[in-house]
């Protein structure tokens, strides 16, 4: 009977795996184990927190637009509700940089708003 040697494709997953969690601190950078363990948890992770990232970069638009009519006497609801009302339509994220950036332009919309 001929010798079968049946190490190379357990080395190459091993290998493979290892390749993926460089970096990693303590075991999980060099024992199997807690190699598969630790890149399965990041992968479901980083599925997870691709969606979150939407909510949380909504939440920061709603932020940045209340902070930027705060000094203008107006709540963000107000703001959002009158300019859905007036038919503007720009969305949160345009609008969060509009009042980052070009502060005057904001000043305008928000005159548009109120008048």
């Amino acid at each position: 009977m001929v010798r079968v040697k049946r190490g190379t494709i357990s080395l190459k997953s091993r290998k493979s795996l290892l390749k993926k969690v460089k970096g990693y601190r303590w075991g999980r950078s060099t024992k199997e184990r807690q190699a598969r363990e630790a890149w399965l948890h990041a992968g479901n992770h980083a599925f997870a927190h691709r969606r979150k990232k939407k909510g949380d970069f909504r939440r920061l638009w709603n932020i940045r637009i209340n902070a930027a009519v705060k000094p203008h006497n107006l709540s963000y609801s107000m703001f959002m509700g009158t300019l859905k009302k007036k038919g503007i339509v720009l969305n949160r994220k345009m609008l969060s940089e509009i009042a980052r950036q070009r502060k005057e332009s904001f000043d305008r919309i928000i005159e548009s708003v109120t008048s």
